[in-house]
C-alpha cells in the first residue's frame, strides 16, 4: 500500500470513526433512560447541559442544515476536506435524527469523496493509442 492509498483510506476509516461517535452519542447519551433520569434530577452533573445542547441540536435540525451546508460547498469547491465533512456531517446528522438532509448530504458527500479520490486518467484514456487500427468488414 502506497502513501496515496493510505491517505485515502484515512479519510474513510475517520469517517467510520464518525460513525461510532455519533452511534454512542445517540444510544449511549440521548436515548439512554437512566442518564435521562440523571439529567433530570435535581443535581445533575454538569454535562447534563452538553446533552441538553445536543438534543435541541437535533430537534432545530441544526446537524441537517449544517451538513446541507458542506454538501453545497463540497460540490462548489474541489476540496477533499470539504467533501469528507459534507459525508461525516451527513451520517451525523443521519445518526441523529435529521434523516433526509442526513442522507442526501451522507449520500454527496461521499459521491464526491470517491471522485475527488479516483485516478485523474479517464478510462477512455487508457486504450485509446493501442487501439487505433480498423479491421476490414467480410
Amino acid at each position: 500500500m502506497n502513501a496515496s492509498t493510505g491517505k485515502r483510506a484515512l479519510a474513510w476509516l475517520a469517517l467510520l470513526a464518525v460513525t461510532a461517535l455519533a452511534a454512542w452519542l445517540r444510544y449511549g447519551l440521548v436515548e439512554s433512560s437512566a442518564i435521562g433520569q440523571l439529567c433530570s434530577a435535581g443535581h445533575a452533573p454538569w454535562w447534563c447541559r452538553w446533552r441538553q445542547w445536543l438534543v435541541l441540536g437535533f430537534l432545530n435540525d441544526v446537524y441537517g442544515i449544517a451538513a446541507l451546508a458542506a454538501t453545497a460547498l463540497a460540490l462548489l469547491q474541489n476540496r477533499t476536506w470539504l467533501a469528507w465533512l459534507a459525508a461525516a456531517l451527513g451520517m451525523f446528522a443521519l445518526l441523529l435524527y435529521c434523516f433526509e438532509s442526513g442522507a442526501l448530504a451522507l449520500l454527496l458527500g461521499s459521491l464526491r469523496l470517491l471522485r475527488l479520490q479516483a485516478p485523474r486518467a479517464l478510462p477512455l484514456d487508457q486504450h485509446r493509442y493501442g487501439q487505433q487500427q480498423v479491421e476490414a468488414q467480410p
